[in-house]
């Protein structure tokens, strides 16, 4: 019968305690991400408060020292110390309004009426409203009208009617019932609105509604013929064969293909109700006296700090009684720290990049190096994951752009000479020496691939058409009909 025992072993292992798992977390997230967390927590904790990161540019209509608008984490060890992108900011306000405002909220703001910063919003305009306006100026019956309320009401935010004629008859719920035929009469009137191409079931018929913008008959002829039979010819850019099956020039079929690329397949787009969503840089990098400068955006960092007045109240009344206060008071200095880390590691992380690709912010693709996460995490002594943490929807401003970090990551290739070429400085000599090559007579990938065996760049034929699709650039024969 076998017997059992108890034995007491110890060993050692790493944990993550759900305050380690939360900085593990706000690392990773995008500053827009970020800036939400933040004021979620500020809302929830009468221990935090939180401050505009650009309010402390003005002080009684008066910009004040740049430094002084840092948070207090910004002032780092040397090696380390952050600057603030206030740049020109006196220049900025003897030119008549603060560093940040337009021409034109200045304009408006010295008008009579305090409605200037209302006035410079620009109206925007939504496909449904503009459609039912246009519908309201037509002498329809009211039968008519409500079936042309129906269809628009129907429309996607393309500008389709995805659903089917005879669904939306049933769902009329008129009398006597509307036929489809009445539908058809309907759709066509929707049709024939603003934009052009509204209405259409399909991407074929919105390209055919667009038909008639083209300049002469002879030209919306051919485009009829080309959006109604040959799209797949039209999609692969073969004019020859067009032109063979259309009996035209080859001049003709690429000029009214170039026309038709040009047309809109999604027409309800442009009056979508989603705002345009902007980049905000986390970190800018600028060139200054000669050294590449790198400093984090002020207008990303959020200025969180504990409420002294009532971190001090707390204290003088504490008690056993308070232990939901007290865990709040700890909750919001961990989340000042997270604040305080997050901005360390970013701007850490931010310089050892501009020091290793300094040449790609000055010549561009060519002067990319290698460079891995484990190279920055050997650097700066983080861990890989960290490192790939920040970079995650991180972007950083240059004098060339706006980037995100991951494109300033690149792998190592090696050359015949010994030495290390990176992926990123490949693909921009493939660029360069397709933009050079004469336009009668493109590079083929293979005539590339050789190209690139001359310089000592061993590289395969397939890599050479994966990086060239990568880049959206044709094949030799499709560049060659496009260049005719």
């Amino acid at each position: 019968m076998p017997q059992t025992s108890l034995k007491l072993a110890s060993q050692q292992g790493l944990a993550m305690s759900p305050r380690l798992q939360q900085a593990v977390r706000l690392l990773q997230l995008s500053s827009l991400d970020f800036a939400q967390e933040v004021s979620e927590v500020v809302a929830q904790n009468p221990f935090l408060e939180q401050g505009d990161p650009l309010a402390e540019l003005v002080h009684d209509g008066t910009p004040i020292a740049a430094d002084v608008a840092a948070p207090s984490f910004m002032a780092e060890p040397a090696g380390l110390q952050a600057e603030v992108l206030i740049q020109d900011a006196d220049e900025a306000w003897a030119s008549g309004g603060a560093p940040w405002a337009t021409s034109g909220s200045r304009q408006a703001d010295q008008g009579d009426d305090d409605m200037g910063l209302v006035n410079s919003v620009p109206a925007v305009t939504r496909l449904r409203p503009y459609l039912h306006v246009q519908a309201n100026a037509l002498k329809l019956s009211d039968r008519e009208r409500a079936l042309v309320g129906l269809l628009i009401e129907s429309l996607d935010d393309d500008g389709y009617l995805r659903q089917d004629l005879a669904e939306l008859a049933a769902l009329a719920g008129l009398e006597p019932v509307v036929d489809e035929q009445e539908l058809v009469q309907a759709l066509t009137r929707v049709q024939s609105m603003e934009p052009t191409g509204v209405g259409a079931r399909h991407v074929q018929e919105c390209l055919a509604l667009q038909i008639s913008e083209i300049e002469g008959l002879r030209q919306q002829r051919m485009a009829g013929a080309i959006i109604r039979d040959h799209l797949d010819l039209l999609a692969t850019r073969d004019t020859d064969a067009l032109a063979r099956i259309l009996g035209q020039s080859q001049a003709d079929v690429h000029a009214v293909c170039e026309r038709i690329r040009h047309m809109d397949p999604h027409p309800g787009w442009r009056y979508s109700a989603d705002p345009m969503a902007f980049v905000v840089p986390d970190v800018v990098a600028r060139f200054d006296k000669g050294q590449w400068v790198v400093s984090l955006n002020p207008a990303v960092v959020p200025k969180v700090s504990i409420n002294q007045a009532c971190s001090e109240l707390f204290q003088r009344h504490r008690d056993a009684r308070h232990a939901e206060l007290a865990a709040h008071l700890r909750d919001a200095r961990w989340m000042v720290r997270n604040v305080e880390q997050r901005f360390h590691t970013i701007l850490c992380v931010a310089r050892l990049i501009v020091q290793r690709q300094h040449l790609f912010l000055e010549y561009g693709e060519m002067g990319m190096r290698p460079l891995s996460l484990r190279d920055v995490a050997q650097e700066l002594g983080l861990h890989e994951s960290t490192v790939s943490r920040v970079i995650n929807n991180k972007y950083m401003a240059t004098r060339s752009g706006v980037f995100e970090l991951k494109r300033f990551f690149s792998r190592a290739v090696h050359t015949s000479n010994g030495g290390i070429c990176s992926t990123v400085a490949i693909r921009g000599l493939i660029k360069d020496i397709i933009d050079s090559e004469d336009p009668t007579r493109p590079y083929s990938d293979v005539a590339i691939t050789r190209l690139l065996a001359r310089q000592g760049l061993a590289v395969a034929r397939r890599t050479v058409t994966k990086y060239r699709q990568m880049m959206n650039i044709e094949m030799a024969g499709q560049r060659r009909q496009r260049r005719a």
